[in-house]
């Protein structure tokens, strides 16, 4: 969220026009996409209550509430927590 708000602000702020900001989000979302499936060999287990699930748009939402991330013998307890998915192959478009 912190680079959506840096973005939003800087539109406001007259520094960077819309359509960079949205360059820079897809090219952020590009980057990110094949460095995890470059870099990142883990596999982490999530379970907690299944608050809300949506999809639209070829984007799936999930709100999980009391989650549990468990990851190589290390466990995480988050309060909530919101996962945003789409298929990789529909950024490389």
């Amino acid at each position: 969220m912190c680079l959506t708000e840096t973005l939003d602000e800087m539109v406001s702020n007259g520094v960077l026009s819309p359509e960079l900001a949205i360059q820079v989000l897809v090219q952020f979302d590009k980057s990110m996409t094949e460095a995890l499936d470059s870099q990142v060999k883990s596999k982490v287990s999530i379970k907690g209550h299944l608050h809300t699930y949506r999809f639209c748009d070829n984007v799936w939402t999930f709100i999980v509430q009391d989650a549990i991330f468990k990851y190589d013998e290390t466990q995480e307890n988050v309060g909530q927590v919101k996962i945003v998915a789409c298929d990789s192959k529909l950024l490389t478009q």
